[in-house]
């Protein structure tokens, strides 16, 4: 129980939050408007620290690499590998969402709010740039101030890297910002109790009930994805007998990520299973840490989930055109900004930025909330993922026999 409790006892609390929010704004919604500024204090507070936080988390990320030559053998064919089964998980969240909707409540204030969309070639331009440095600096410029912090980066890393004092300068500075938000997140339940009672207050019930419906779609197609997708990945890779080993083994990862909600905590467990199925040494030691931070199927399913209910919430239609920029930044949320400190978050600001950049203070907190409820299904696809991958690695390094191989020995 005291384990429980320290590895889920901030999202008890977020939930516990989120739970008295609601019921005050069924009772007493003239109450709950009096609490909205609890909610708008937690919003500030985070768009405020956000900004530095994703330039110099990802600018120190890469300028302080040891090598600006990361690839080779395995090293390519795990990120490629990432890649591959994010999209594919996003590809398949949106073909869900638009067959089920997920939102079907009526908020007609919050449809008045949004602004004429952008079209194709705008969301292009303003994906990569600003036209003017200082425009860099708003919560309404996050993924142009990625691609500068990025570009920063490797300019940083060409001059030295980690010995050059930039570098550690961003480090250090990073470490500070985190700690910062650290301190600013033990106030989310407060803040989150304020939101939602004030949301509750104005749309009742009804917001309740497309969160539920949401959550449900969400746990429902992550174990679908675990019990479809991840035998075909280890046939993939491992071939005959593959699958039925894989799920011999994959119990225990799934066990320890759910009950954790940490990709970094199950590495132990996948270190295990991917001894006890043969994969050789080389290959678990790059793929399964590395997937900690950068395999994220769970998290791209959960991106498009965002997006789909904030569309749903503002009254837009979830089309084809807007998908494709919502799967690649799930894709890129889910497989680059993983690895850097406070990515996660990152990826949901990316996302409300581009669609949404004039309703942050409503988009960003609905998105944080959905991260939150989903976060253990998502991890357990995260992490258990990690194993099932480093079977495709283990194909394309060894060849596509080397299960049997071991199955012989």
């Amino acid at each position: 129980m005291k384990r429980f409790l320290k590895n889920n006892g901030f999202l008890i609390c977020m939930l516990a939050g989120m739970a008295a929010g609601c019921v005050v704004g069924l009772v007493k919604p003239e109450a709950a408007e009096l609490l909205a500024p609890l909610g708008t204090v937690f919003t500030n507070l985070m768009f405020c620290v956000v900004v530095p936080m994703v330039f110099c988390s990802i600018a120190s990320a890469i300028a302080n690499m040891q090598s600006m030559q990361r690839a080779g053998k395995i090293m390519g064919v795990t990120i490629a590998s990432f890649g591959a089964t994010a999209l594919v998980a996003a590809v398949i969240m949106y073909g869900v969402v638009r067959v089920v909707p997920i939102v079907t409540g009526s908020y007609e204030m919050m449809a008045q709010e949004v602004s004429q969309p952008l079209g194709m070639g705008d969301l292009i331009v303003n994906f990569f740039t600003k036209p003017d440095f200082l425009e860099l600096w708003s919560r309404k410029a996050i993924l142009p101030l990625i691609v500068a912090a990025t570009i920063f980066g490797f300019g940083v890393q060409m001059s030295g890297g980690p010995e050059t004092m930039t570098a550690k300068f961003l480090q250090d500075l990073t470490n500070c910002i985190m700690k910062t938000i650290k301190i600013i997140t033990y106030y989310a339940p407060i803040g989150f109790f304020g939101f939602f009672a004030n949301l509750v207050a104005q749309y009742g019930p009804t917001l309740i009930g497309d969160y539920g419906r949401t959550l449900v779609i969400y746990y429902i197609v992550s174990l679908a994805y675990m019990v479809v997708f991840f035998p075909i990945y280890a046939r993939i890779g491992g071939g005959k007998g593959a699958v039925r080993i894989m799920l011999k083994n994959l119990f225990k990862p799934a066990a320890v990520s759910f009950g954790t909600c940490s990709s970094v905590a199950t590495i132990p467990a996948n270190m295990e299973a991917a001894e006890d199925t043969g994969i050789s040494r080389d290959v678990s030691n790059i793929v399964l840490p590395l997937g900690a931070t950068m395999h994220m199927d769970g998290s791209a399913m959960a991106a498009i989930t965002k997006v789909a209910f904030l569309f749903g919430i503002f009254g837009m239609e979830f089309t084809d055109g807007r998908a494709i920029p919502a799967i690649l930044v799930a894709v890129v949320s889910s497989v680059a900004m993983s690895g850097i400190p406070g990515g996660g978050g990152t990826g949901e600001l990316a996302l409300c930025t581009l669609f949404f950049p004039d309703q942050l203070a409503i988009a960003y907190p609905f998105a944080l909330a959905l991260g939150n409820l989903v976060d253990p299904p998502a991890t357990m696809v995260n992490a258990a993922g990690d194993y099932v991958v480093s079977f495709l690695v283990e194909r394309f390094v060894d060849g596509k026999d080397w299960l049997q191989k071991q199955l012989r020995s």
